[in-house]
């Protein structure tokens, strides 16, 4: 077969020439060559650093050589050609850390590009020659080389170098070789050089060892790679910031705590916000050590091979040391156990996840110990067994040392490929004080001594999540504490009965500890009428009362603050009481707007200082505005009109005083809040306004005569339209005949003997609910064996989302009996 010759022309420094283009049938431009056979590369070419290549740098006769540390795909082009893109990276580059732009982008068009994907892999070392230089437009994403190298069938070639595998019954060949090829296939002993902090220059592509200074755990970008960012310092006590993207978390810088020592090749130094930063290039590698002087010297790396000599471990001893002497580490915050956690402190926590569960999409709940106990209340969060990952029931002096963790946000997806047993070290917890601040639960049941344990979002400060390896010092420490629990736990547990052995995360929320009732109802009305089926009830009329005898075969909502809604008398509309987690963020924006404001001639303005028990700043004071008839009464703890404090500052205040108005700042005149937050704290209750029916404002009230200022009179004095706690469920009724829906809610004070708004503040009204509800319809037990209940039900109709009618049925006049203590 024979291929037509072509010619085209191309532009060059020397100008346009005319060059012959033969089909890939004719040239044969990847040569694959083994040390010591075949053919060689040209002795006429010399080769050039990378480093020194520029666009007006004459190529005539050079060649450049690297290993291939990226090899992309081959893509087809429209006019059947191809393209591929490598990049190469020089060897004496990887272990000598001052040279620059040692990494470059090479191009390969035509038939180069296909015989070299089909002919070299990732890793090998390449020699290439005939070819020419372009900008790269990638230098400021990829911080690579400024120039890309581009390679075409046209003259351009390929040398792929590879070792021949010694063949033991052959005698070893003595061949001539040109001096190129002996240099390129001669094997050097690896010997790193270091650059210290404060030599460091921008674009050089160096290795460093440091001492970590700050840290934050890996998290994920807008890409696809997860980042990491660190400060070391070294002997010349220049701190350098770095910048990690690595696709894999595995591949990221294993650091537990400040002062540990990182060693890193192949990173590039750029300046950012007129500073020297590294950011990892091609090639990069990391190992880490522990930083604490004496200590074993241990690399901590995912790779499988890093290279490790006497000069390095006498450069970790020698930062260890220098580290110890300086008082560079004298504030770093070291790890604090349960034992010690103070409410309001941010503190690192090392310790063993016993179970986990999502509470919802934003949150999850880790549950750990370190075997030490803490001396406040924890808040023990509820979830169902069914989502938890991990044991379930332990023993009651386990489940004292045990501290429910919640984590957030960008954090959810670390805790979600956690394992139980693992050990962990979580960085920039938060201790809580007087916060049930928990998805899904409401702060209206708001526990002043118990301490919750935050993970917020985000990465401020370092906060993240670790793993430490079970080498780490800190495990075995924490090992030995757990063993020496255990040994005693185990004695104990024999003794220990099946009610001893209620998981905590089965009981619901409110009846924690509670008794088991055996409960019945009876109706109270005074209708005559004989009992009915379910399926009769179905075909009867709307309006009518029924008399039923049904068990409780389901019923939800199945936590308790879920069933609380907010209903106004007055338009008819219902809604969900709200979180706290809202009602933290509407105090917290407040709290920062407390300009200048010109208080009504009827108050008097002052401060009032948090109680002294309370968690945080001691010396903080928040404003606070008295109604001067009152004060003049000698009820100056009545009324009080309070600005600039966060929700838990108003919780803590409101045992000091009757009734709190929370007031903010708006034109500089004092305003009510959005209504979407309580507009009076009395007690332990919360009142909220209707904002359809409500003129809300700030305006003077007289309260002459008034003995006893209660949520009425003052939501009268403010303009609001109050709106009431109602129990809203739905039960699932059954019999032998059928089963049937129905809402409890007009009548469920009466059903239950408590009030709404009791339940939505007192522990014992919630105590009541639940046991009655577990008495009804026990928990995991067979539907048949549930309780019968006489039910008085009414048939309504109502409309649906999509205003279709339907009809729906009611409990009404109907209470529960509890049985009567001896």
């Amino acid at each position: 077969m024979r291929v037509a010759e072509s010619a085209c022309q191309f532009e060059s420094k020397r100008g346009k020439t005319a060059v012959p283009l033969r089909s890939h049938l004719d040239v044969m431009p990847v040569h694959v060559l083994l040390e010591g056979t075949g053919p060689q590369i040209p002795a006429h070419l010399t080769r050039i650093p990378i480093s020194l290549i520029t666009t007006s740098t004459d190529v005539t006769d050079k060649i450049v050589k690297g290993k291939v540390v990226h090899k992309g795909p081959l893509v087809p082009l429209n006019n059947d050609s191809f393209i591929l893109k490598m990049v190469i990276q020089e060897e004496d580059s990887m272990l000598n850390s001052s040279s620059q732009n040692s990494s470059v982008n090479v191009v390969l068009f035509g038939s180069l590009a296909k015989n070299f994907s089909q002919s070299a892999n990732q890793g090998d070392v390449v020699v290439a020659s005939g070819f020419t230089v372009g900008k790269s437009p990638t230098v400021h994403k990829d911080n690579l080389h400024p120039c890309n190298l581009l390679l075409t069938e046209d003259g351009a070639c390929i040398y792929v170098l590879r070792p021949v595998l010694p063949n033991p019954r052959s005698p070893p060949a003595n061949k001539r070789r040109s001096p190129v090829s002996a240099e390129l296939s001669s094997a050097k002993a690896p010997k790193y050089t270091y650059a210290k902090l404060d030599s460091l220059k921008a674009g050089s592509v160096v290795n460093v060892y440091g001492v970590v200074v700050f840290f934050k755990q890996p998290f994920k970008s807008r890409g696809t790679d997860f980042c990491s960012s660190l400060k070391i310092t070294d002997h010349s006590n220049e701190k350098i910031g770095c910048t990690i993207f690595c696709e894999k978390l595995e591949d990221h810088p294993k650091i537990f705590r400040n002062g540990d020592i990182v060693r890193m090749h192949r990173v590039k130094a750029q300046v950012f916000n007129k500073s020297i930063t590294l950011v990892n290039t091609f090639g990069f590698s990391v190992v880490t050590f522990d930083g604490v002087k004496g200590a074993p010297v241990e690399p901590r790396t995912s790779s499988r091979s890093f290279h490790f000599d006497p000069d390095d471990q006498r450069t970790v001893e020698e930062l260890r040391s220098w580290a110890a002497s300086q008082a560079l580490f004298a504030s770093v915050t070291s790890t604090v156990p349960l034992s010690a956690v103070q409410p309001k402190a941010y503190f690192d926590l090392t310790c063993q996840l016993l179970a986990k569960a999502p509470v919802d999409t934003t949150c999850t709940l880790l549950r750990v110990w370190d075997g030490t106990r803490c001396p406040h209340t924890l808040l023990k969060v509820i979830v169902e067994p069914h989502v938890t990952e991990g044991q379930l029931s332990f023993s009651k002096e386990r489940e004292n040392l045990i501290a429910d963790v919640l984590v957030y946000d960008n954090h959810v997806e670390v805790a979600r490929k956690l394992k139980p047993g693992v050990f962990l070290r979580i960085y920039n917890l938060r201790a809580i004080a007087g916060s049930s601040t928990v998805p899904g639960l409401t702060r209206s049941q708001l526990q002043v001594d118990h301490l919750a344990f935050h993970l917020h979002g985000g990465t401020s400060y370092g906060r993240g999540i670790g793993i430490l390896p079970d080498n780490s010092p800190d495990v075995q420490e924490l090992k030995r504490v757990i063993e020496a629990f255990q040994e005693n736990d185990e004695a104990a547990l024999s003794e220990l009965n099946d009610s001893d052995l209620l998981e905590v995360w089965k009981t619901p929320p409110e009846s924690l500890d509670g008794e088991t009732l055996d409960c019945s109802t009876e109706r109270s009305c005074g209708h005559d009428m004989q009992k009915v089926t379910l399926s009769e009830v179905k075909r009867s009329g709307l309006g009518r009362v029924h008399h039923v005898r049904a068990q409780l075969k389901a019923y939800e909502p199945h936590r308790l603050h879920e069933a609380l809604k907010l209903y106004c008398s007055k338009c008819k509309s219902m809604q969900d009481v709200p979180d706290d987690e809202l009602l933290e963020s509407i105090f917290s924006e407040a709290s920062k707007d407390c300009g200048p404001c010109s208080p009504p001639p009827w108050v008097l303005s002052g401060q009032v200082s948090l109680p002294r028990h309370a968690p945080g700043p001691s010396n903080r004071a928040l404003t606070v505005y008295l109604l001067t008839q009152l004060m003049f009464e000698g009820k100056t703890k009545d009324v009080i009109l309070l600005m600039g404090s966060t929700l838990e500052e108003m919780c803590q205040l409101m045992a000091s005083y009757q009734n709190i108005i929370p007031v903010r700042a708006s034109g500089g005149h004092l305003s009510l809040f959005d209504l979407s937050a309580p507009f009076l704290f009395r007690g332990r209750k919360r009142y909220y306004g209707c904002k359809r029916c409500s003129k809300a404002a700030v305006r003077e009230q007289s309260w002459e005569g008034v003995e006893m200022i209660d949520e009425k009179i003052i939501a009268e004095a403010l303009g609001i339209q109050p709106l009431q706690f109602i129990l809203l469920m739905k039960l699932e009724l059954q019999d032998a005949t059928d089963t049937l829906d129905v809402f409890l809610w007009r009548h469920a004070e009466s059903f239950f003997g408590v009030s709404a708004e009791d339940a939505s503040a007192n522990q014992e009204a919630q105590n009541s609910i639940c046991q009655i509800m577990d008495s009804l319809c026990p928990p995991g037990g067979n539907v048949g064996q549930h309780p019968w209940l006489d039910l008085c039900l009414m048939a309504y109709q109502a409309e649906d989302d999509d205003g279709q009618t339907k009809t729906c049925y009611q409990v009404c006049h109907t209470t529960v009996v509890k049985p009567s203590s001896e």
